[in-house]
């Protein structure tokens, strides 16, 4: 067995560029399984969104009693 990379033979890379391949195909497919299906498409989402109130921001206030400067 090749403990090194660099003295690897051709059969050994062609084993890790594989073992890489399955790997990513099924954290690929763990993702695609695992995504939210609820929504039919986007055109539903929109329609869902007009549903929601709209919150809008009041008037600013301050909170505190201390005159400190506020580095933004």
């Amino acid at each position: 067995m090749n403990h090194s990379i660099y003295g690897a033979d051709r059969l050994t890379h062609l084993k890790i560029v594989v073992v890489a391949l399955i790997g990513a195909t099924l954290v690929a497919g763990v993702g695609i399984a695992a995504r939210d299906t609820a929504t039919m498409s986007g055109v539903a989402t929109a329609r869902h969104q007009e549903l929601v109130p709209v919150i809008r921001a009041g008037q600013p206030m301050v909170v505190g009693d201390r005159d400190i400067s506020t580095i933004r």
